[in-house]
């Protein structure tokens, strides 16, 4: 599994130069834990997982299970096709903060990630919009999703980090030994 025996906090930075959602992370030391590109004109959502930015070699592929849907869900595989588990947007409840299920094979609920604070949804979007103004969201208004076991304990946080030209995520492990005992 790709989050097993990594060195936390995971940086994910974004590359805006580019037309497609691409991004890199990379681990406390800066060594590359992998290479993430979002495939244009796709109808269907559809990211493809590398081991590093010379995308030679194909680590997981997630991809949409439907072309438009408010309650979308991807399913996630390894590079062979063997399907790892599925990530599934709770449709209503994601309308004023994102929440997502992450699912295993048999479709139990192993984690949900959901957004800390609607109102930092709410007000990129709307602050966003405004001409000269909204070129600064990215430095003000920064998103955290929490991610949590099925008991509620607090697994996770990735954040955005303030940037002004890069968009970038840190991904703090809250409890240290949960990726080594559990896989």
């Amino acid at each position: 599994m790709i989050l097993k025996n990594l060195n936390y906090p995971l940086d994910f930075k974004f590359k805006i130069t580019t037309l497609s959602s691409d991004f890199n992370i990379t681990d406390v030391h800066g060594n590359y834990v992998c290479y993430v590109r979002q495939k244009l004109f796709k109808l269907k959502e559809n990211v493809v997982i590398f081991s590093d930015e010379s995308r030679t070699k194909e680590l997981y592929t997630v991809k949409a299970n439907q072309w438009i849907d408010f309650n979308a869900s991807y399913t996630m595989r390894e590079a062979n096709g063997n399907p790892v588990g599925t990530l599934a947007r709770k449709g209503l409840r994601s309308f004023w903060k994102s929440t997502y299920d992450v699912l295993d094979l048999n479709k139990s609920p192993l984690f949900q990630i959901t957004e800390r604070n609607a109102w930092t949804k709410f007000l990129d979007g709307l602050v966003g919009e405004i001409p000269i103004i909204g070129m600064f969201t990215g430095y003000f208004l920064n998103p955290v999703y929490d991610v949590k076991d099925t008991t509620g304990r607090l697994i996770f946080e990735l954040k955005k980090m303030p940037s002004f030209s890069e968009e970038g995520f840190s991904w703090k492990e809250k409890w240290i030994s949960l990726m080594n005992t559990k896989h």
